[in-house]
């Protein structure tokens, strides 16, 4: 269920501080978008992945798949953070059949929780001879809470729609980017997504999945820091991490503050690179794609790029997919950084594995 690469299906992304919505037409391998929507919701309703205020979510959900004139009941949802492990483990060679009957024995050694709370599905990505000449295979192995998934799944259900597939934000942002960007078998690439109280760390080699790390901060500790150091309500603390202009706040207050948040971001993406050359032996990543809300911060972009001497490029998740005239051309470009994920679900169909 986690890796079926998913007719035309909705694409939702459920995150903590808005809700979107896609839905993607394809033919041979290309993309047309058919509906795209989001709508913010109040910081109190989803705190750090988890749903407060799922009343409010559920009416929010429904207006909006009813705005967007959607009739399609079978939704793709995906999760992260804390309740989502995604290892690449190496096992004996075998047979799919074979590994689904020992799956959950073999994941036992590498999933932190009680191996009965969780859902799990697997993925065989090669298969490669030992030192010793003997057969292994690296496997993509994914687990799911089962009390977040039904969290989610939940929500999704009440607002009256079938969510036929539970993805991972890390697979989401791989599926976004192979259908936007040429891949090269020598690139290393760095796929980050800094969203409100989350940032998603995805390293792809070859455009195949090598690592990832959900990180527990985000643009949230931006607009909290603000807040708190420069005693600005919520609103204009908002206002002035994305540079709008508030009263009383100048730049040799502000950006000081907008810095600090910056270098514990790009520390724990420091130390996610770090964790990755350590597992795999490869020294080098060549780019780094940049996506999320919490991307457009002031200088946030040029300061990771300095930090990391590492070419960064801003994502568009919409570079490839083609947009029909009546949308509203300014809207999608002002959303593409927030709809990395919500893209890579739109690309989903039943018939994928």
């Amino acid at each position: 269920m986690l890796f079926r690469r998913a007719s035309e299906l909705i694409g939702l992304d459920i995150g903590s501080s808005s809700i979107k919505v896609v839905q993607l037409k394809e033919i041979e391998g290309n993309y047309t978008l058919t509906r795209f929507g989001m709508v913010s919701l109040a910081p109190e309703m989803i705190v750090d992945g988890t749903i407060m205020d799922s009343v409010r979510c559920v009416e929010i959900l429904h207006n909006l798949i009813k705005d967007q004139s959607i009739t399609s009941k079978d939704a793709v949802i995906s999760l992260s953070g804390h309740s989502v492990i995604v290892k690449k483990v190496v096992l004996p060679q075998m047979t799919e059949d074979e590994l689904a009957e020992s799956i959950r024995w073999e994941a036992e050694q590498y999933i932190p929780f009680d191996i009965n709370d969780v859902n799990m599905d697997f993925q065989i990505l090669n298969t490669f001879a030992d030192a010793e000449g003997k057969s292994q295979m690296n496997v993509l192995l994914a687990a799911v809470k089962k009390d977040k998934m039904t969290e989610y799944t939940s929500l999704v259900i009440e607002a009256g729609l079938k969510p036929v597939i539970v993805d991972i934000d890390a697979f989401a942002l791989e599926n976004m980017y192979c259908i936007n960007y040429d891949v090269r078998e020598d690139e290393t690439i760095a796929l980050i997504n800094v969203g409100a109280s989350l940032t998603n760390i995805n390293i792809l080699q070859g455009g195949t999945f090598a690592f990832t790390r959900d990180v527990s901060i985000g643009g949230n500790k931006y607009t909290e820091t603000i807040q708190k150091d420069l005693g600005l309500s919520y609103d204009d603390a908002e206002k002035a991490k994305k540079g709008e202009n508030v009263e009383g706040v100048d730049s040799f207050t502000l950006d000081p503050v907008i810095e600090n948040v910056s270098n514990e971001i790009v520390s724990e993406i420091t130390r996610s690179f770090g964790y990755f050359k350590t597992a795999s032996g490869n020294e080098k990543i060549d780019k780094i794609m940049l996506g999320g809300g919490a991307s457009k911060t002031k200088n946030f972009g040029n300061y990771l790029q300095e930090r990391l001497e590492t070419p960064v490029e801003m994502l568009n998740p919409f570079r490839k997919v083609q947009i029909p005239p009546e949308f509203d051309s300014a809207y999608i470009n002002n959303a593409a950084s927030m709809a990395a994920v919500v893209v890579g679900l739109g690309t989903r169909r039943l018939s994928d594995k």
